[in-house]
């Protein structure tokens, strides 16, 4: 008869585990980006380093979900209200190695900070149709 030890039951549960959280990632992602307004990006944040996000926009703000996470809170949130576009630009060489190929980088100012946020040029031309669609500042209660 085989006998499973301690090592071996503890190698499984780890085992267990990761299948479950990559299993839980996949089912949030595919549930995000049924949503409208939802694609992939990255977010050069506050440190100056890319991170992977999952851009959600929609009402009056733009959620960014952590790309490699089940948490269903956003790590930054973007107000509409005094969110401007200031255009786009190519990756340098250095950032071409940090975010997805294919990827522009999007310039946002939001209250006097600049942001910087890289997606595909097709969820640019949504997210700036978005972001220029919406209320002038002072018009409506959102």
């Amino acid at each position: 008869m085989i006998e499973i030890t301690a090592p071996v039951l503890l190698a499984l549960l780890v085992l267990t585990c990761i299948v479950l959280f990559f299993g839980a990632m996949a089912v949030r992602r595919i549930q995000l980006r049924r949503t409208l307004g939802t694609f992939d990006a990255s977010i050069l944040t506050p440190k100056g380093r890319w991170m992977m996000v999952i851009a959600r926009y929609g009402g009056g703000h733009v959620d960014l979900l952590r790309f490699f996470s089940v948490s269903p809170v956003p790590r930054f949130v973007l107000q509409r209200r005094g969110l401007d576009l200031n255009g786009w630009r190519r990756p340098t060489a250095n950032e071409s190695m940090l975010i997805p190929p294919g990827f522009i980088i999007v310039q946002l100012i939001q209250a006097g900070e600049d942001r910087e946020l890289a997606m595909d040029y097709r969820d640019y031309t949504g997210f700036s149709a978005w972001l220029e669609a919406g209320p002038i500042a002072g018009s409506w209660q959102i």
